[in-house]
């Protein structure tokens, strides 16, 4: 028999990431030689005979290297007949591996910086959100602004009732969304909802794109620097955080820094900012922030849209615009109140700039947070043919768990069972260090997907758009099939309100609305008709996770209970919990069923 689980205490001890310079225990069971070998890899190969500890238990102590990195391992069985290698499992979500006759995927150690600490109110928090051209419009909406809105938006739409649907308004070059119509929602509105949020339970408010744009979701930034004059006024920021703040509420901004939009007084092609863009001269100061592959009309994009022009990230002038700490436009809005920044598409970004981000906002507020949206698994990716480990302690506080998300859709649909969803959870568990871990966006619905109870209908596929949007727009889900995918949507929040990390609402989600990817998953809140029942089961979730410390901090045990169902445990050990801070309170566990 051959056998190693890295789940299990057994096999490794301590369980889960290791900080720098730390030891780790590591077994193998063998009964087919007396010979094993622990082959490691930290930048250099290292091999280390195992102890044999009786009944055909092997032993290997290993010291972990004094800086943070991924540390790598497999084990080498040497046989009469040759040797045998045994591995990681096919899945990459470590566990139990399996033995094979070439050299294996090895197990990962996430080795981190001792020091890494991320803000409390993450770990202990209810989050939020809002796409705010379609949260709430105050009775003035953009009365006083007439003028400011008409130059910012000469081609905006604006919808004559909140009720009204999104405009499907493709654009025939590239086949996206052009989103230039507006239902004018404002942050006044949200100061006016604040209370609703607060008996939802809520504690932070993850707000989509607020700064002047061209488009209403605004990722096609126009000025860093002004607050979209739709929504309001820098005034009405400032109103927006005093209020949160007597709710005991924090503001998380979204950054969109890997490109601007081709309408800004960056790029300014449309000549609408009292700006020397860069499209419209080589002399311009903002030029060498853009690649130009001919001037001025072919450059550098994202993802191929003409709107999104791409910056060089690694120009120093774009830099300092962002990171100065006097002026710079992160600490600038943390210094006006934000609790940080939500980095949209963080993968584009340099390693070297999420670095100096973190310390540009910490230095402004000690506890300023730094999330980044992140797919895959955001302890061990490769992006743009650079391996990237987030959660070291010197770049990102946490990301958004999408790959939580998909488990667990794929769980209430059937795709796949409690053993594999369980999996998913330990290996996060595994590779995640605690702080970044309990820090953990957990989200099931967000303004790039479909709506989760679209999801829990099986509508949910691979990619933004996922079918012909005409089609989309068709889909209603009727009567018997939204019941059923209601239950399962409730019990997709018991399950987040259980684990360590952040459970997310996306605005809308907590009272029933439907909908297929953008346009129709970012229709006006339907204040309306509002399903109270879910309503208030939502509610009541989240304000028990928000007033049990258990569930917040407290030590993580998973088991399948059949395919059908997770047992949850969470537990003190000691009377502390994971971080070392006393805990009192009984064991709670929570049973997840589809």
């Amino acid at each position: 028999m051959l056998h190693h689980d890295s789940h299990l205490l057994r096999y490794r001890e301590p369980l889960g990431p290791i900080p720098a310079g730390g030891k780790v225990s590591i077994r193998f069971l063998c009964n087919e030689s007396s010979s094993v070998t622990l082959r490691t890899w930290d930048g250099s190969e290292h091999l280390y005979p195992m102890k044999p500890l009786g009944e055909h238990l092997f032993e290997a102590a290993v010291t972990m290297p004094e800086v943070p990195m991924l540390f790598w391992y497999y084990f080498i069985i040497h046989g009469k007949d040759g040797d045998l290698y045994y591995g990681n499992s096919g899945d990459q979500l470590g566990g139990e591996g399996f033995p094979c006759s070439w050299e294996p995927a090895s197990y990962q150690i996430t080795v981190y910086d001792p020091a890494y600490r991320t803000p409390e109110y993450i770990r202990h928090g209810v989050v939020y959100q809002i796409f705010p051209d379609r949260f709430h419009k105050d009775a003035n909406g953009i009365a006083g602004r007439e003028e400011q809105v008409k130059k910012a938006h000469p081609e905006a739409a604006f919808h004559a009732e909140w009720q009204e649907r999104p405009t499907l308004d493709l654009d025939p070059e590239t086949g996206d969304n052009r989103a230039l119509d507006f239902f004018g929602g404002t942050l006044k509105g949200i100061v006016e909802k604040l209370d609703h949020l607060q008996k939802l339970g809520i504690t932070i408010l993850y707000i989509n794109p607020m700064f002047r744009a061209r488009t209403n979701h605004r990722y096609d930034t126009g000025s860093y620097e002004e607050i979209d004059p739709i929504l309001g006024s820098e005034q009405d920021f400032d109103l927006l955080i005093a209020e949160a703040e007597k709710r005991g509420m924090r503001v998380m901004l979204d950054g969109v820094f890997s490109h601007t939009g081709s309408d800004s007084k960056y790029f300014n092609r449309f000549g609408r900012y009292d700006t020397l863009g860069a499209y419209q001269s080589q002399g311009s100061p903002y030029y060498p922030w853009y690649s130009f592959e001919e001037f001025p009309h072919r450059y550098r994009t994202w993802w191929g849209f003409q709107t999104l022009p791409t910056v060089n990230k690694d120009h120093p002038a774009y830099r300092k615009y962002l990171l100065d700490a006097e002026s710079g436009i992160l600490p600038r809005w943390v210094r006006r109140g934000a609790c940080g920044w939500r980095l949209d598409v963080a993968d584009e970004l340099p390693m070297t700039m999420l670095r100096e981000m973190r310390t540009a906002i910490r230095s402004v507020r000690e506890d300023a947070v730094l999330l980044g949206e992140v797919w895959e698994d955001a302890s061990n990716k490769v992006a743009y043919n650079q391996q990237r480990c987030y959660c070291l302690g010197d770049t990102l506080d946490s990301v958004m768990n999408y790959p939580l998300r998909r488990a667990v859709i794929d769980f209430f649909t059937g795709v796949c069972d409690a053993h594999h969803l369980r999996r998913v959870i330990l290996h996060q568990q595994e590779v995640y260090p605690a702080p970044f871990f309990y820090s953990l966006m957990n989200l099931l619905g967000s303004h790039d997907r479909v709506r989760i109870l679209n999801a829990m209908a099986g509508l949910d596929r691979e990619g933004a758009a996922q079918m012909d949007r005409t089609e989309a727009s068709r889909i209603y889900l009727d009567k018997e099939t939204r019941a059923s995918a209601q239950k399962k949507v409730l019990e997709a929040i018991r399950l987040l309100c259980a684990l360590p990390g952040a459970p997310t609402i996306y605005y809308g989600d907590e009272i029933g609305m439907q909908g297929m990817a953008d346009p129709w998953n970012r229709a006006p809140m339907d204040w309306a008709h509002a399903d109270t029942a879910v309503q208030e089961a939502v509610s009541a979730m989240l304000n028990r996770r928000l007033n049990t410390p258990m569930l917040q901090t407290g030590w993580l045990s998973v088991e399948a209970d059949g395919p059908d169902a997770l047992i949850i445990k969470r537990y003190a050990v000691e009377g502390k919990d994971v971080f070392g801070q006393p805990l009192k309170g009984d064991e709670i566990f929570v049973r997840i069923s589809r």
